[in-house]
C-alpha cells in the first residue's frame, strides 16, 4: 500500500476533473463547517465491479460477502492508514434488496435500467481531509500498473481544466397528486387504528425525462450548490445510471475493532428566515409530541436491530431526539452504538439492519408489506444505503434520501415522511414537499 500527502485540492473541483469516467465514486461531505462533514473520498477505475440485477440474486449478503473476500486477502496490511477508508468497495445495496431478503413479495415490476444493487472495487482513494485540509493519496500496486505510476497520470488528469457544463430546467412531474398523497397517509393511519402497525414511511416519487447529452456531474454541483449535506455523493454505475445524493443522514459505521453506530432522523421542521426564526422552529420541533413520538419508535426499532448482532449489553443510546440543522431543515436525531459480537463483521451487521428503519416504520417487516400495497412503484436505489466497506473490515454508510437516481432514460427525485396516528395528511404533503424542493430546483441558476 502506497501512502502519499499530496498539495490540498478542491474536492469537487477534483471530482469534476475525472467527470465522465463510467464507475467514478465521489463520496461528498459537502457541509462547510459541519462537524459531520469530516472527509471526502473520491474512488476512480475500479478493479472489478459487483451489479444486482432484478431476479438475479439469491443472498446479496452473502454474494457481497464471497465477492469482498476474494478481493481483500492481500490487502489491507501493513501500516495503519491515515483515513478511515483505505480501498475497499464503493457503492448502494437498493430497498428493494432488502424487501426481497426479508421474505417481503412485491407487486411492482422492477425500473428499467437501474440494478437492484452495485458495488466497484477501488484500490486508488484520494481522501480529503476538510479540518486540516490535507489530502492523501492512497493506493495499491497492480500488474504492470504501480501504485506510483497511476498517480502520475492522475495528477496529470487533475491538473486539467474540466467544465461540467449547464444543468437545464427538468420537467418534473408527480406520480400523486396532492389529494392521492393525502389518501395514502389515512391508508396508513387506518392501518395504525386498526393496530396492525406503529408507523409507516411513505414516500412519493417524481420523474423527469433525461435530457440528450445530461450531464448527471452538473446535476451533482447543482444540487450541492441547493443543499450541502454531510453525505453527499455521485456515485456512476456504469450504463448511465448514476446516484446524486444530498443525504443527510449516516446509516451504520463500523471501526475495525468492531463499534457500530447508527444515526437515525425522524422529525423534520424547515429552516427559518432570521436567526430567532430558526431558534423557534427549531425548539418547536423539540417539543412536537407528534415527531418524538416517530423519533423514538426508530431508534428502538434500531436498538432492537443492533441487539441481534451487538454483544449483549453494548447497546446503549447516546442522544435520544437531539436537534440537528442542515442546510434545508431541522431534524431530531437518535445515536445507538453497540460492539459487534465476535467473529461478526460488517455484512453480519447489514443482514441485521438493512433497510433501515427510519425509511421503513415500524414494526419493519409489516411496514414493508405495507409500503408495498400503498406505494404505486419500487423504490429501486432510493431508500437503501450507500456504503464503502474497506478491506480491513470497517465501514461508513448512509440513507439514500434527498437523492436524484439516473437511468439513460429517466431521473427519479423520491420524498416522503414517517407517518403515526397522530399526522396530519396535509402537513406530511408539506413536509414531503419541503425535502424534496431542492432536488426539483437542481438546475443552473436554481
Amino acid at each position: 500500500m502506497l501512502v502519499t500527502e499530496l498539495p490540498w485540492r478542491d474536492p469537487f473541483d477534483s471530482f469534476a476533473a475525472l467527470a465522465g469516467d463510467p464507475h467514478l465514486a465521489f463520496l461528498d461531505s459537502a457541509a462547510p463547517g459541519d462537524p459531520r462533514a469530516e472527509i471526502s473520498y473520491l474512488c476512480p477505475d475500479p478493479l472489478a465491479v459487483l451489479r444486482f440485477d432484478s431476479g438475479t440474486v439469491g443472498d446479496p449478503f452473502a454474494a457481497l460477502a464471497t465477492w469482498l473476500d476474494r478481493h481483500r486477502t492481500s490487502r489491507g496490511t501493513g501500516a495503519k492508514p491515515p483515513l478511515p477508508f483505505a480501498g475497499g468497495a464503493v457503492g448502494f445495496l437498493g430497498y428493494d434488496l432488502g424487501v426481497a431478503a426479508a421474505g417481503v413479495p412485491t407487486r411492482h415490476d422492477p425500473i428499467p435500467g437501474l440494478p437492484d444493487g452495485w458495488f466497484g472495487l477501488y484500490d486508488t482513494v484520494l481522501g480529503f481531509e476538510h479540518r486540516t485540509r490535507r489530502l492523501w493519496y492512497i493506493a495499491y500496486d497492480r500488474p504492470g500498473a504501480s501504485a506510483i505510476v497511476r498517480l502520475e497520470a492522475l495528477r496529470r488528469r487533475l491538473d486539467g481544466l474540466v467544465r461540467l457544463g449547464a444543468v437545464p430546467r427538468l420537467d418534473w412531474q408527480p406520480e400523486w397528486s396532492e389529494a392521492a398523497y393525502c389518501d395514502r397517509v389515512e391508508q396508513v393511519r387506518a392501518y395504525i387504528a386498526a393496530g396492525d402497525i406503529f408507523q409507516v414511511n411513505l414516500t412519493h416519487r417524481f420523474r423527469a425525462p433525461r435530457p440528450a447529452g445530461f450531464s448527471t456531474e452538473a446535476l451533482y454541483g447543482a444540487l450541492r450548490r441547493q443543499s450541502p449535506a454531510p453525505f453527499s455523493a455521485h456515485l456512476a454505475c456504469g450504463d448511465g445510471m448514476a446516484i446524486i445524493g444530498a443525504s443527510p443522514e449516516s446509516f451504520l459505521r463500523l471501526d475495525p475493532d468492531g463499534w457500530v453506530e447508527t444515526r437515525p432522523i425522524k422529525g423534520t421542521a424547515p429552516r427559518g428566515t432570521t436567526v430567532e426564526d430558526d431558534d423557534r422552529l427549531g425548539r418547536a420541533l423539540c417539543a412536537s409530541a407528534k415527531d418524538r413520538a416517530e423519533n423514538l419508535m426508530i431508534a428502538d426499532l434500531m436498538r432492537n436491530d443492533l441487539g441481534r448482532v451487538c454483544e449483549i449489553g453494548s447497546v446503549h443510546v447516546t442522544a435520544l431526539c437531539a436537534l440537528e440543522r442542515f442546510a434545508r431543515a431541522h431534524h431530531l436525531v437518535s445515536v445507538v452504538r453497540g460492539r459487534l459480537r465476535p467473529g461478526l463483521g460488517a455484512i453480519d451487521l447489514l443482514r441485521a439492519s438493512f433497510p433501515g428503519g427510519s425509511i421503513t416504520g415500524a414494526p419493519k417487516h409489516r411496514a414493508m408489506q405495507i409500503i408495498d400495497e400503498i406505494e404505486t412503484a419500487r423504490r429501486g436505489a432510493y431508500c437503501g444505503t450507500l456504503a464503502w466497506l474497506g478491506f480491513d473490515g470497517a465501514m461508513g454508510s448512509a440513507i439514500i434520501i434527498r437523492t436524484i437516481v439516473a437511468t439513460t432514460e429517466t431521473l427519479f427525485a423520491q420524498a416522503g415522511g414517517g407517518i403515526v396516528w397522530d399526522s396530519d395528511p396535509g402537513a406530511e404533503y408539506a413536509e414531503m414537499l419541503l425535502k424534496v424542493g431542492p432536488l426539483l430546483a437542481a438546475h443552473d441558476g436554481g
